[in-house]
């Protein structure tokens, strides 16, 4: 269950605030790391789910993403998402998308009144934000990109739009725990052959040959040895269906499509 201070009314979406990221609030950036609880959804997709790419309704969908967007005090067109890949690429916007959306796994702005908005379903949802320069990221985060180097791109492209490094901050939103991720010996390998320090993030299973994988973890060690301050909620997605959306846990229930949860950061307008 979500903690108290969190629940929102039944018609309205329910989010997660990050302790450090609110302290923006007084720079005029809000953040939200939103739940499944609030939506119009129904079926497997029950609640806010705000995946363009399932096979739930479109117009559900599109009222969930309205209802994200109100949150924020702005319209449906100002909810910036990208097409998600798993890349470590990073689309730098100063305005809504027109036609197709890029294909990338995080966004970066310095504009105000745009919501950038990362959907995720176990992967890790980071929201960034240099509150004193004004500049605010959205990255998903699974184990292709935290590998590539998706947290380090977004990073980059917030300086190169005038953030500093010492002064931003992140948080690594709900998404899989190391409990509830196993993977096989060739996922294991393919971490060590890229770096041997990154045994430290798998403990062996009950399964033989397999392993539990530390997602958040390395999540985590990345964005500090990138040099930025980062903290993350420690929420499971697999362990609370009430709350998140999970692909595994879908996975292990023989279901056929999930929903997504959406992250999402602003820089309100004056």
């Amino acid at each position: 269950m979500i903690p108290p201070e969190t629940a929102a009314a039944p018609d309205l979406p329910s989010t997660i605030q990050s302790p450090l990221l609110s302290e923006g609030r007084e720079s005029g950036i809000r953040h939200g790391f939103f739940t499944r609880e609030g939506g119009v959804s129904e079926g497997i997709y029950q609640g806010l789910n705000v995946g363009v790419g399932s096979a739930d309704s479109p117009d559900r969908v599109q009222e969930n993403r309205r209802r994200v967007a109100g949150w924020f005090a702005q319209p449906t067109d100002r909810l910036v998402t990208v097409h998600q890949v798993h890349s470590p690429d990073v689309a730098i916007v100063d305005a809504a998308f027109e036609g197709d959306r890029p294909k990338a796994d995080a966004i970066v702005t310095r504009t105000p009144g745009l919501i950038l908005g990362v959907l995720t379903a176990d992967c890790g949802p980071i929201l960034f934000a240099d509150c004193e320069n004004r500049v605010i990221g959205a990255a998903h985060a699974g184990w292709k990109g935290a590998l590539d180097g998706v947290l380090e791109n977004t990073i980059d492209a917030m300086v190169a739009l005038g953030a500093n490094r010492d002064t931003i901050c992140a948080t690594l939103g709900p998404s899989i725990s190391q409990r509830n991720y196993e993977v096989g010996p060739e996922f294991v390998e393919r971490f060590v052959a890229r770096d041997p320090v990154y045994a430290q993030y798998f403990i062996p299973s009950d399964k033989p040959d397999h392993a539990m994988f530390d997602l958040p973890g390395l999540t985590l060690a990345r964005l500090g040895a990138a040099g930025i301050k980062a903290t993350a909620l420690g929420h499971c997605t697999y362990s609370n269906a009430q709350s998140f959306y999970s692909y595994r846990r879908t996975t292990h229930a023989g279901e056929p499509d999930y929903g997504r949860q959406i992250s999402a950061i602003v820089i309100e307008e004056n």
